[in-house]
C-alpha cells in the first residue's frame, strides 16, 4: 500500500477474461484513471499518511476487490449491486451478503447508453447503464442481481431495459412520508427480505439483523467522525480526499473500511491538535449540496480546490445523506427492529420526496456545522427533482444571508472553463463579505 512515483491502476486480464469484460477498452479506461488520479490526488501537499490505504483501494479497483467478491460468491454469499442509498444494507449484511455501489461518474460509456436510452436524461443513469451493456465494469459482471428503485423516472424506466441484460429487482420508494407511505415501505422491505432469504438460503433473525445494524452504525459513525473533523480551520484533509473516501464507502468491505477511516481520523485529530492543515487557514470554506458524485466524478471539487477553496461538506447521497442517521441497537423482537429500520430510511431527505422541508433545514444545519462560507448547489443535467428543489434552497439561503451558487453540469470536461469563471466570481463575492 505504498505510493509509487508513478501511480497505476492494476491490470487483471485473466480475471477480466473470465468475467467476459471488453479487456482492451477497460485497459484504456484503467490507464486514464491512473493518470487522472495521480494528477489530482497524489500531487496534493500535506496529504495525510492514512490516505495510502484509499490510494491502494483505487489501484485495486478493477481487480483486488473483484477477487474478494468472487471468492465470497464461491462461499455462497449474495452480491447485490445498487444505485441508491435507499437500499437497506443492514438486511444484506444480516444475511451475509455484500452490497456494491454501481453508480458511475464517467462520460466514457454515455455514448453506449445513448444507442438505447434518450440523450436528455441523467448522465449518471446513462453512464451506469453504458458500463453494463459495454461490458467494461467488473462489478456489474460480478453481482448476483441489481437493486433498482423508483426515486426518479429515468431510473425506474431504465430498470425495465436493464433487466434484459442483468437480473434487476425494483423496490417502490414512497414519494411522501405519511403513515401509510411508511407502511408501504415496510411491506417493500419485507419483500426484499424474502428475495434475500431465497438467494442466501438463510433466515433473517433478530440476532442477524442486529449484527448488520452494528456494522452499518460503526461505518456511519466513522464517516461522521471524518466529516466533523472538516469543521476545523485549517482543515486537516482536503475535500477531494473526503469525497474519494465517501465514494469508496460504497464498494469496499465495510468492516475493513471502517477500521481504516478511524485510523485516518486518529491521524487527523493529531493534526488538529497541532494546528496543521492541508491549506492556508484563509482558504474559502465551501459546502457542496445537491446530487451525488459517483466515482470518478471529481470535477467540481477539483475546480474549487484548484482555485484555492476548500470543500468542507457534501450534502448529498454520496455524503451526509448516506451516513447522518444511525439505528438503535436494542430490540426485543424482529418486527420492532424492522419498523425502526423503516423509520431510519424515511429520514433520508432525497429530493424525490414532497414536501421536503426537512432537507432545507438539513442544508442550513450542515452549513452552520461545517463552518462554511458559501454553498455551491451542484445538480446533474436533467435531474429534475434536484434542479427544481434548488429554488427552495436558494430562497432559504437568501433569507439567512448565505452566499449561494447554482451549478448545473454533466460529466463532460467541456464546461470546466465556464464553471471555473463562475466560481471565481463567487469566491470574490465571499471575499468581499470578509472585508
Amino acid at each position: 500500500m505504498q505510493r509509487s512515483a508513478s501511480f497505476e491502476v492494476k491490470v487483471y486480464p485473466e480475471l477480466w477474461k473470465v468475467l467476459d469484460i471488453d479487456i482492451e477498452r477497460l485497459d484504456k479506461m484503467r490507464m486514464v484513471l491512473g493518470e487522472v488520479y495521480e494528477k489530482h490526488f497524489l500531487s496534493q501537499e500535506n496529504r495525510p499518511k492514512g490516505m495510502a490505504y484509499f490510494d491502494w483501494v483505487i489501484s485495486e479497483i478493477h481487480g483486488g476487490r473483484i477477487k474478494e467478491i468472487l471468492e465470497a460468491k464461491r462461499e455462497g454469499r449474495v452480491v447485490v449491486g445498487t444505485f441508491c442509498i435507499y437500499i437497506p444494507e443492514e438486511i444484506i449484511l444480516a444475511l451475509d451478503g455484500i452490497c456494491i455501489g454501481l453508480c458511475a461518474g464517467s462520460p466514457g460509456t454515455i455514448p453506449d447508453a445513448e444507442k438505447i436510452l434518450p440523450r436528455n436524461i441523467c448522465p449518471m443513469v446513462k453512464s451506469a447503464f453504458g458500463f453494463n451493456i459495454a461490458k467494461v465494469c467488473p462489478y456489474f459482471q460480478s453481482v448476483d442481481f441489481v437493486y433498482g428503485e423508483t426515486t426518479c423516472d429515468a431510473k425506474k424506466k431504465t430498470w425495465e431495459i436493464l433487466n434484459e441484460y442483468i437480473s434487476t429487482y425494483v423496490m417502490e420508494i414512497p414519494q411522501m412520508k405519511r403513515e401509510h407511505d411508511k407502511r408501504l415501505w415496510l411491506e417493500e422491505v419485507k419483500l426484499f427480505i424474502e428475495k434475500m432469504e431465497s438467494l442466501s438460503k438463510k433466515k433473517l433473525t433478530l440476532e442477524r439483523l442486529l449484527e448488520g445494524i452494528k456494522i452499518m452504525n460503526a461505518k456511519r459513525k466513522a464517516l461522521q467522525r471524518l466529516n466533523n473533523l472538516r469543521s476545523f480551520n485549517p482543515a486537516p484533509i482536503s475535500g477531494k480526499d473526503c469525497l474519494l473516501i465517501e465514494q469508496i464507502a460504497f464498494y469496499d468491505d465495510p468492516i475493513r473500511f471502517t477500521k481504516k477511516v478511524n485510523e485516518l481520523c486518529d491521524e487527523l485529530e493529531e493534526k488538529v491538535k497541532r494546528g496543521e492543515g492541508v491549506k492556508d487557514p484563509q482558504a474559502l470554506r465551501i459546502m457542496v449540496s445537491g446530487t451525488p458524485m459517483a466515482l470518478p466524478n471529481w470535477k467540481l471539487h477539483n475546480i474549487v480546490e484548484s482555485l484555492g477553496g476548500m470543500v468542507v461538506n457534501e450534502e448529498s447521497c454520496i455524503g451526509t445523506r448516506y451516513f447522518k442517521d444511525l439505528m438503535p441497537e436494542d430490540f426485543s423482537d424482529l418486527e420492532s427492529a424492522l419498523k425502526a429500520l423503516v423509520d431510519r430510511y424515511m429520514k433520508i431527505d432525497c429530493s424525490c420526496f414532497t414536501p421536503n422541508d426537512e432537507r432545507v433545514e438539513q442544508v442550513l444545519k450542515e452549513y452552520r456545522d461545517s463552518k462554511a462560507e458559501g454553498i455551491i448547489y451542484y445538480s446533474l443535467a436533467f435531474c429534475h427533482t434536484y434542479n427544481i428543489e434548488a429554488y427552495k434552497i436558494q430562497k432559504a439561503c437568501e433569507k439567512e444571508g448565505i452566499p449561494f451558487l447554482f451549478i448545473e453540469t454533466d460529466y463532460s470536461p467541456e464546461d470546466i472553463g465556464q464553471i471555473q469563471t463562475r466560481i471565481e466570481a463567487f469566491f470574490e463575492t465571499i471575499r468581499e463579505r470578509r472585508r
